[in-house]
């Protein structure tokens, strides 16, 4: 791969949200930095604070040892990617893909990379536009770890932690996903404690202090149950998973007398009662897991 050792270019690929924050922490840390992006005229104002707008991606490209490439998702990623104009361009030089997808798109990307000489890394933002260019940034990468470390000191210039997960290139979008499920199951649970606290007659103000706690008990419980999943304790002493099910059944039955949808916990209750039926009502919660991860 070729470098330069002060590393002082990056492309971007990518002008949506996200991708202008990466753009515009770089410039702000002093790069080099090319642009580009399918939907013409997105990067007027990077122009304007010194970015240089390319032509075309096989342009952009070609004007750094290093692209950065961030956009809604790996069909993007491939529609830009793979022509004969930009895999000529890219040979030699590295891609640090930030488009959340799936592990295997990430597996495919990178074979593809490979048949083409160009480096490859695969990563995600774990966090908000608002936090890039600062410590709250959080990133997380896979692939070569020769290839992370010579562009480390390039990815760090984007603020926050950057975590190198491993050689296996899908295991920063195994990461993501995992995340992403605890992300949005809980905005699920969110919005449907919003649904039957209003049908109940309490506004959403008056929850969220209340909801905030029930977060703060969370972490703790990742920690402790991530220990007992993973030396296959699954402790019920404090809550089995019997007195669980119960709970959510309770669940189920006020939303429905008000007439709002409650697969959600219907299909976590029906965990439960699985769980249970295998002789495991004694056990935690976290017992699901491991019906979950059959086969």
């Amino acid at each position: 791969m070729s470098s330069h050792p002060e590393q002082s270019a990056v492309t971007v690929l990518g002008l949506g949200p996200m991708g202008r924050a990466l753009a515009g922490a770089f410039l702000d840390a002093g790069l080099t930095v090319t642009v580009w992006n399918r939907t013409p005229g997105r990067d007027a104002a990077l122009v304007d604070r010194g970015a240089v707008g390319a032509g075309s991606a096989a342009e952009a490209v070609a004007a750094s040892d290093l692209t950065v490439v961030c956009v809604v998702n790996y069909d993007a990623v491939d529609a830009i990617l793979r022509t004969d104009a930009v895999a000529a361009a890219l040979k030699g030089r590295t891609v640090v893909n930030l488009t959340a997808d799936t592990p295997e798109r990430a597996r495919d990307l990178d074979r593809w990379a490979a048949e083409h000489g160009i480096g490859y890394l695969d990563g995600a933002i774990m966090t908000p536009t608002t936090t890039i260019g600062t410590p709250d940034g959080v990133f997380i990468h896979s692939g070569p770890s020769d290839l992370h470390q010579q562009y480390r000191p390039v990815l760090e210039r984007l603020g926050g932690t950057h975590t190198h997960l491993g050689e296996e290139i899908g295991r920063a979008a195994a990461y993501d996903i995992a995340l992403l499920d605890i992300f949005w199951t809980s905005m699920a649970g969110w919005a449907h404690a919003l649904a039957v606290a209003k049908a109940e007659g309490i506004g959403a103000r008056e929850l969220a202090p209340f909801a905030v706690g029930i977060g703060a008990i969370l972490p703790p419980l990742f920690e402790q149950t991530a220990a007992e999943v993973a030396d296959g304790s699954y402790s019920g002493e404090g809550n089995p998973i019997t007195s669980a099910a119960s709970t959510m059944a309770h669940v189920v039955h006020a939303s429905e007398a008000h007439g709002i949808d409650a697969g959600v916990m219907r299909a976590v209750e029906g965990w439960a009662r699985r769980t249970i039926g295998l002789g495991h009502g004694t056990d935690g919660f976290l017992r699901v897991a491991e019906l979950l991860g059959r086969r």
